[in-house]
């Protein structure tokens, strides 16, 4: 591997441990920062921020648009610098007019972000390089997120109200720093292969809505979506409501979560290129499903040492379950999307992940309610059904995609600019 490649990917690599310092410097803290500087209660502070989050997707078929037209990396960036922006603002909310404002401009910033990051990657990393990018990009994304809690922490204790302001300006001198490292980043100018099927520019969104492996890709991930929705929505409010159990034992099932992935997600990841992709993300998501089993049995367990094993078992699971679906699926459905209209496509897939995240509080909450394992047992069954479709898709889906051949890359030129093709339409 050359310089050139190397560095590309040591700046790639430092822009996303700056974005999750900051952002986990702030995210926990949210709900908090808003109630503190408005006064308004914790409730609409919730719903303000949920419904901003809701209207927020709009910006996610824009940004498919905006990176097949001017590239991924453009978008990348500017969604940085727009969420940056944001929070640099933030200091000046004092009303809940305000506060949705500009919570609303990060919403947007932040929706772009995930169809414009893989289709970066996708442009200047391939085959089984992909997935072993994406598993160090989980990685330091986990480690990064936990040591900026840990900064926060240590800021808040200090006891000064003037400390919320320095976190977030923080965060957006986080934005703006990783912008920069994302920016410079050339991407390189390869020849088409010529064994690719070549699809038109033309026809927007209607050229996702008949590519039909792919639709069906997204729609299966659905059910697997949700299922990674229940370690900030779910868990908290079973363990410590149906099992009984004290709200400490949240966090350190949330660090069991944070430090698994952030320590595994490597060598798993680079033990299972030699597989399937189709057959890795079946096989998380069918471990997803026997985490949600465990956890739904416990609701029937009297004895407290027994529950707390359980539990530990039911996250370590679940914990394998995303070492083996995160980082793999993400390169499947790069891989799978056509190069011509790889904004497009990731831009639907990410919905798939999108609309999950947006429901989850209010659907994972309303089957807690009906029964204390009827959240549990549908998404054991939709995980299940996700695995079974995944594995029957198999065929119909690029063999690139599902079994990338581990070849070392011509070394392409780099230029400065994105490529230089015809405007995308």
């Amino acid at each position: 591997m050359t310089g050139t490649r190397l560095s590309a990917k040591t700046r790639y690599m430092l822009g996303m441990v700056v974005d999750a310092t900051g952002a986990g410097m702030y995210l926990p803290l949210s709900l908090l920062y808003f109630h503190h500087v408005t006064g308004l209660p914790l409730t609409q502070v919730g719903t303000l921020m949920t419904a901003a989050a809701v209207i927020g997707l709009i910006s996610n078929p824009a940004a498919g648009v905006l990176i097949d037209r001017f590239g991924a990396r453009a978008v990348v960036t500017g969604g940085y610098l727009l969420r940056a922006a944001g929070f640099c603002t933030y200091p000046l909310v004092d009303n809940g007019v305000s506060m949705f404002a500009v919570i609303l401009l990060v919403a947007l910033g932040d929706t772009s972000y995930p169809p414009a990051i893989q289709s970066f990657i996708a442009e200047f990393v391939r085959g089984t390089e992909r997935d072993k990018l994406l598993a160090a990009q989980r990685s330091l994304r986990n480690a990064g997120l936990g040591v900026g809690g840990l900064i926060a922490g240590a800021v808040l204790a200090l006891g000064s109200d003037a400390f919320y302001y320095v976190i977030v300006f923080c965060t957006a001198a986080g934005y703006v720093l990783a912008a920069v490292c994302f920016g410079s980043i050339p991407i390189p100018r390869t020849a088409p292969d010529p064994a690719a099927p070549r699809v038109s520019r033309k026809g927007g969104y209607r050229l996702v809505a008949r590519n039909r492996p792919f639709l069906a890709l997204t729609l299966l991930n659905v059910p697997t979506a949700f299922g990674y929705t229940v370690l900030a929505v779910g868990i908290p409010a079973y363990v410590t409501q149906d099992l009984g159990a004290s709200t400490s034992l949240v966090g350190v099932l949330y660090a069991v979560n944070t430090v698994g992935i952030a320590l595994l997600q490597i060598p798993v990841t680079r033990a299972l290129v030699a597989f399937r992709r189709t057959r890795a993300v079946a096989l998380g998501a069918a471990v997803f499903a026997s985490s949600f089993v465990v956890f739904a049995a416990l609701a029937g367990v009297a004895d407290k040492s027994v529950v707390l094993v359980g539990v530990f078992v039911a996250t370590a699971l679940f914990t394998a379950g995303e070492l083996m679906h995160g980082a793999t699926a993400s390169a499947l459905c790069a891989q799978a999307a056509p190069e011509e209209t790889r904004g497009r496509h990731l831009a639907v897939y990410q919905l798939s992940w999108a609309v999950p995240s947006a429901l989850a509080p209010a659907v994972l909450t309303a089957l807690l309610t009906l029964s204390p394992t009827a959240m549990w047992v549908v998404l054991a069954a939709g995980a299940t059904v996700s695995a079974l479709g995944v594995l029957r898709l198999e065929s119909r889906l690029p063999q690139e995609a599902v079994h990338p051949r581990p070849r070392p890359e011509p070394e392409p030129q780099p230029v400065q600019g994105h490529s230089a093709e015809p405007a995308r339409t």
